[in-house]
């Protein structure tokens, strides 16, 4: 059985890309097209496999203005040459569910969410600086890439959605009926014991849609300390508006990270997420998270044993998670047995059970 692997574009280090290195030590020999690909940009076990970028890499500015060529995705990922392969997995959350297999191949999509900007326009562009001349093209371009998806949500013999939210989407955009399988995550060690330093953290890239405006002012209310890990857009706004004792480190490597989880009072999310792999993340080092209660934290956060569900996007809605998470005795080994459901072992033994369930026969076991 040939299988060929497509995925929107590799050119950032996210949960999307970490589905798509999952699928390639499922099937290593499988070439994994895509649009563009930076090597430096992804995650390190991408690096060496057999990644086929379209003619999108030579256009000007790529990889870092990769963005700005959303017209061009379309045409770039319909003409990817498939004809060849009997299995397409498609890892989208824009582009890639549009490939184009042969007839009597499998097309299976792992879908990370329709595609935002078209489905979710003003949360998605809420508080990210786009300068007139774009405002007044985003919406042809939005009517457009809108009608593309819908024509092409048929290609895919069958979806699998990242978490519940998306399944609902899913359904509402498309049609269409999907599996919910969570994206692998990387759990680390055991949780070291129960007691936590005095911070609270906050894990993310600083976009407006985040709204972690919502976090600081919370926080700066509180008087708790605060750390924010993470880079974007909001960076600066978000530092004028913080109060002293909260710190902002950027980017930092995992195992920094890793240690800032396990030290922390708890993980505060004020956004929306599609799932939410830094719940998980914090949840396998033994602490809870305080997030609102949408998207992918609904299918994570169990309220008052892994984390605090937080009922609106309102400052004082997260002031009050938080002092709800404070009068909680956590249990660390609880939190981290929970957390073990979302784990890459867990991940791999979902998809190979349903791939094999549409094949009718069973996959043929992954090489060295």
């Amino acid at each position: 059985m040939k299988v060929a692997i497509v995925h929107d574009y590799l050119s950032q280090m996210g949960g999307a890309e970490r589905v798509v290195v999952a699928l390639h030590g499922l099937f290593p020999t499988a070439p994994i097209y895509t649009s563009i690909f930076d090597p430096a940009s992804t995650w390190p076990e991408l690096r060496t496999a057999d990644i086929r970028p379209t003619w999108m890499q030579r256009l000007p500015g790529m990889p870092t203005h990769f963005k700005k060529y959303l017209l061009v995705y379309p045409s770039a990922i319909e003409g990817l040459p498939l004809d060849g392969y009997d299995l397409v997995l498609s890892s989208s959350s824009a582009y890639a569910k549009a490939a184009r297999s042969r007839a009597g191949a499998l097309h299976v999509c792992y879908c990370h969410n329709p595609m935002r900007f078209i489905w979710d326009y003003d949360r998605y562009v809420y508080g990210e600086r786009v300068g007139a001349a774009a405002r007044a093209l985003l919406p042809l371009a939005r009517s457009y890439l809108r009608r593309w998806d819908l024509r092409t949500a048929g290609r895919p013999h069958a979806y699998i959605a990242n978490s519940s939210a998306v399944a609902e989407r899913i359904r509402r955009y498309y049609g269409r009926s999907s599996e919910v399988i969570p994206p692998p995550v990387r759990l680390g060690p055991e949780p070291a014991g129960d007691q936590p330093g005095d911070y609270y953290l906050v894990v993310s890239r600083l976009s407006g849609y985040k709204r972690l405006d919502l976090a600081i002012e919370a926080f700066n209310r509180l008087g708790l300390p605060l750390i924010v890990v993470g880079d974007g857009p909001v960076r600066a706004e978000l530092e004028r508006q913080a109060s002293p004792h909260i710190r902002f480190l950027g980017r930092r490597p995992d195992h920094e990270v890793a240690a800032l989880y396990a030290g922390c009072r708890g993980l505060v999310v004020p956004g929306e997420e599609d799932f939410g792999i830094t719940q998980v993340e914090a949840n396998a080092a033994g602490r809870p998270v305080i997030a609102y209660a949408g998207g992918g934290a609904l299918d994570i956060v169990v309220e008052g044993t892994t984390g605090v569900l937080v009922p609106a996007q309102t400052v004082d809605a997260i002031a009050d998670g938080v002092r709800r998470a404070e009068a909680t005795r956590w249990d660390a080994r609880v939190i981290r047995r929970h957390a073990e459901r979302f784990g890459e072992e867990s991940f791999r033994d979902r998809l190979v059970a349903f791939l094999e369930g549409l094949l009718g026969r069973s996959l043929p076991p992954a090489g060295p």
